[in-house]
């Protein structure tokens, strides 16, 4: 095929990676479910160590074909060199910071991000020797102030989950490259379709393969998408040793589903938009944030760094916003009311502003004033997903009377 760099997002999301297109292979790539390859005493090691580019397949803990198909694919969109498949978005930023970081390093972490992510920082990793600060990285003063000598690694969520704030990627990677610090940035939200943060500086994008990319809602599944020589680190360290190894069968799953990906992305910021303007007009919704609407404080910056804005808004209610969560989860007919984002179908979760804040409560004092400030007592986050708007619209319009 083409050389990949001449390739559009929606033909790179079908036919990303090598594809076998001899006579009589098949067009659709079947998932290679074997956990052993046939192999011979001299063709490999049993130390990771001794892995390389060029190590055939043997064992599906280290390799496998479907997973290797995957993860040309998501390097290729991403436009890095290769990357790493895992079993799952928290497994992906476990092995990284693991690979990373040691005893006595210091970490830069948004101070809003996935709430595993935070809880691994407080628990696993501080149990490790490893400190983390936990900073409003949209401020790039605040940013520039967190390095400490012994800073390893900066670690940013663009979006943010369930906030919503933006960080320019180029301005904190010229930050942490200026200090010898890798970043890394988790674009679940964003998808390589709304941004790409290799080519902005970042060393490493993240992925919840489980959300946009699979979007079906039926596969779990992580990835890490950077150079190759620090791809080949990740997979002889974290994932060999740590296990946390992507199912073929998974991965086959989240394959078939990125081939309609820019399609999907197209309508759901289509949806989101309709979603976002009518409840920006709602008379009972005090806030609602989405990086596409001009009434986002950072809309001129998602602008610059986002070629789409994905679907997730987070809004709150002017008053009873606990009471109306219980009332919204039983009356809805057409969202549904559950955790995640990124499926076909919309997803309606109520997220209490104590939880987050005790998700991160070493975000400090100002940090919390700051969430609560913007989210009140708590946000109500809309995975916007691909039904007709006007019923997305008609079902929340009942709920919240």
């Amino acid at each position: 095929m083409a050389d990949s760099a001449s390739l559009g997002d929606a033909t790179l999301s079908l036919h990303g990676g090598a594809e076998d297109r001899r006579v009589g292979a098949p067009a659709a790539p079947p998932p290679v479910l074997s956990t052993s390859f046939f192999t011979h005493p001299n063709a490999v090691g049993f130390a990771a160590a001794e892995i390389d580019a060029a190590t055939p397949h043997f064992y599906t803990r280290w390799s496998n074909p479907t997973l290797q198909l995957l993860e040309t694919r998501l390097a290729a969109l991403e436009g890095g060199e290769a990357a790493v498949s895992f079993a799952s978005g928290m497994a992906a930023v476990t092995a990284l910071f693991l690979d990373r970081l040691r005893a006595g390093d210091h970490l830069i972490l948004s101070e809003v991000c996935y709430a595993g992510v935070a809880e691994l920082a407080h628990a696993q990793l501080a149990g490790l020797g490893i400190r983390a600060s936990f900073v409003d990285t949209s401020d790039l003063d605040a940013v520039a102030a967190a390095f400490r000598p012994d800073t390893k690694l900066v670690h940013v969520e663009t979006p943010a989950n369930p906030t919503l704030r933006i960080t320019d990627i180029a301005a904190v990677a010229e930050l942490a490259r200026a200090r010898g610090v890798p970043l890394s940035v988790d674009s679940t939200i964003a998808t390589p379709l709304g941004t790409r943060p290799l080519p902005l500086g970042a060393d490493y994008v993240i992925h919840s393969l489980t959300k946009y990319l699979c979007g079906h809602g039926d596969a779990l599944g992580g990835a890490v998408i950077t150079s190759a020589e620090r791809a080949m680190s990740l997979r002889k360290e974290s994932l060999i040793h740590l296990g946390g190894s992507l199912s073929p069968f998974a991965a086959w799953l989240i394959m078939r589903g990125m081939e309609t990906l820019a399609p999907r992305m197209a309508l759901h910021e289509s949806n989101a938009r309709r979603l976002e303007a009518w409840l920006a007009e709602h008379p009972k919704v005090a806030r609602v944030l989405w990086p596409g609407s001009p009434r986002h404080p950072q809309h001129e910056l998602a602008r610059r760094q986002m070629r789409n804005f994905s679907s997730l808004l987070s809004f709150t209610l002017k008053e009873d916003n606990a009471r109306m969560a219980r009332q919204v989860a039983e009356r809805l007919r057409v969202i549904s009311p559950a955790v995640s984002l990124g499926k076909t179908k919309s997803l309606l979760f109520y997220i209490p502003t104590d939880d987050i804040i005790s998700a991160s409560w070493q975000m400090g004092e100002a940090a919390a004033g700051r969430y609560r400030a913007l989210a009140g007592e708590g946000v109500f986050r809309f995975s916007v997903g691909l039904e007709d708007a006007d019923d997305l619209i008609a079902d929340l319009d009942q709920a919240l009377a």
